[in-house]
């Protein structure tokens, strides 16, 4: 299967333009990953350094996989219902583009700015860390491996995420009702993260490297899923 870069990036400059258009993107863009900043973040400045030792037994800091987990679920979800809604599908469908390179374009353009507030989000944190919390604070909970399995996990985790989104918005008709059901969808992602961050379920680099792996594989599955899926004639005459 030979894919055309250049149809994939006329794609993704369309979409990031169409992000910026679109107020209710951008303020779910930006309220979700202040959610899961302000209360770690809270938290941690509150703690005083005799309970620094306490924090070295969880994992705070991978709370925030739930950015990359839901923020792109949201994105993703009005992807192909929402240009339905506005008539914009059919003249994008009816061109020379394949269904892969389709939605390779609308991934891309939801993984990048999905991908780069989760690391900014982190970024934050880590720096008010730094520079507030008590004495002992920050080298109980800035962690090399905790830091390492943020980079390496956030951008598969998104792009599960996305690949959710997107097979939802392709059969969906109404944008809301599909942002809402790829949010549920993904919930078992944040729900991971979550155990995870509170040592229920015990982190450990072996376990970081089989998520990533498997996150991977779920990811390459995905896109040939949600491809199979994209009905594109169903959707041409849907748009009439």
């Amino acid at each position: 299967m030979s894919l055309s870069t250049r149809r994939i990036r006329a794609i993704v400059r369309k979409e990031l333009k169409d992000y910026r258009r679109n107020r209710t993107l951008v303020v779910t863009m930006t309220i979700l990953p202040l959610i899961f900043l302000i209360q770690p973040t809270v938290v941690i400045l509150l703690y005083h350094k005799e309970s620094a030792a306490a924090l070295a037994q969880g994992h705070a800091l991978l709370y925030m996989l739930a950015i990359p987990a839901l923020v792109p679920a949201a994105v993703a979800a009005a992807a192909v219902v929402g240009e339905r809604q506005q008539s914009t599908l059919e003249p994008v469908l009816t061109t020379p583009i394949t269904r892969e390179e389709f939605l390779l374009g609308k991934a891309l353009a939801a993984l990048i700015p999905s991908v780069a507030i989760a690391y900014a989000v982190y970024a934050a944190f880590v720096i008010l860390v730094i520079l507030f919390a008590q004495p002992g604070v920050p080298a109980a909970i800035l962690r090399a491996p905790d830091i390492l399995a943020q980079v390496l996990l956030t951008p598969l985790i998104a792009a599960w995420s996305i690949w959710v989104g997107l097979a939802i918005s392709t059969r969906s008709s109404d944008v809301r009702v599909a942002q809402q059901i790829s949010l549920l969808g993904n919930l078992p992602l944040f729900a991971v993260s979550s155990l995870v961050a509170f040592d229920v379920i015990h982190a450990t680099l072996g376990l970081a490297l089989a998520l990533a792996a498997l996150l991977l594989v779920l990811d390459v599955v995905g896109w040939r899923i949600v491809s199979a899926m994209f009905d594109r004639e169903r959707l041409i005459a849907d748009t009439r």
